[in-house]
């Protein structure tokens, strides 16, 4: 029996990175899987894999700011699986500008995906949680820009800032249905998404363009280097499993020492 035996998992940002990792480990462990993304024919692929592989998957095309949407994932994870145990509410983008040059626009995409997206999936699955009646557990991907700010990622901090604090408030108000809700803050980790980060900051600071300012970044940690996805999921299936059940309002960091709190 694995860990997660048997355990519905929606992971949102499941096609890739952090999401993918999450949801190998997860369905390695005897979870059964939703893979959510925007991504729907490489959400498909991750799910593919994991059936090869002799786990449980599904796969569904979802953009998590849609409540429309975010109502019909559950949908599937329920019709496919037969309830909803955990959802992992990963989904998550960044374009980072200049604090200076921040606008509204950039501001409101950045904050709707990555905290207004937590809320809708925070509810929907809150809701579905409450009528099966035996809890559950929410799981949200913070960052170490939930703990501190940086200038070239300000509406990213905000965001990530925000999910904290809708995991603090969510904590809260769930806990007497049995659910916990928790979050974990990684730092930098070695994900599709470094590419488009590596871009708009050589672009901010006018570097070259073999430059690598993530990598650098990821020097600042005690460990030196980078995360790999699959380093990280590893804790992610413990939030999913039952030995995660005495722990809920934090956020916890796994960042490779980069932010001490």
């Amino acid at each position: 029996m694995g860990r997660v035996q048997d355990r519905v998992v929606i992971v949102t940002g499941g096609a890739g990175g952090i999401g993918a990792a999450a949801c190998r480990a997860i369905a390695a462990e005897g979870g059964r899987v939703l893979v959510a993304d925007l991504d729907a024919a490489q959400a498909r692929a991750v799910a593919d894999d994991i059936v090869a592989a002799g786990g449980a998957a599904e796969s569904t095309e979802v953009d998590v700011t849609d409540r429309e949407q975010v109502r019909a994932m559950i949908d599937r994870a329920v019709d496919s699986f037969g309830e909803l145990n955990v959802i992992f509410n990963n989904a998550g983008m960044n374009r980072p500008r200049g604090f200076m040059d921040v606008d509204q626009a950039n501001f409101d995409e950045i904050v709707r995906v990555n905290t207004w997206g937590v809320i809708v999936c925070t509810q929907e699955a809150a809701k579905q949680m409450i009528a099966q009646g035996s809890g559950g557990k929410i799981v949200n991907t913070g960052s170490i820009a939930s703990r501190q700010g940086f200038w070239d990622f300000v509406p990213y901090c905000v965001a990530k800032f925000g999910t904290l604090a809708v995991t603090q408030a969510a904590a809260r108000g769930l806990v007497e249905h049995g659910i916990t809700v928790n979050a974990f803050a990684p730092g930098v980790v070695d994900t599709p998404m470094w590419v488009g980060l590596n871009e708009d900051i050589r672009a901010i600071h006018d570097q070259p363009a073999d430059a690598d300012p993530m990598r650098e970044f990821a020097t600042g940690t005690l460990i030196g280097r980078p995360a790999s996805p699959s380093e990280i999921a590893p804790f992610l299936v413990y939030l999913a499993s039952s030995e995660s059940d005495y722990m809920t309002g934090q956020m916890y960091m796994v960042d490779g020492g980069q932010v001490l709190v």
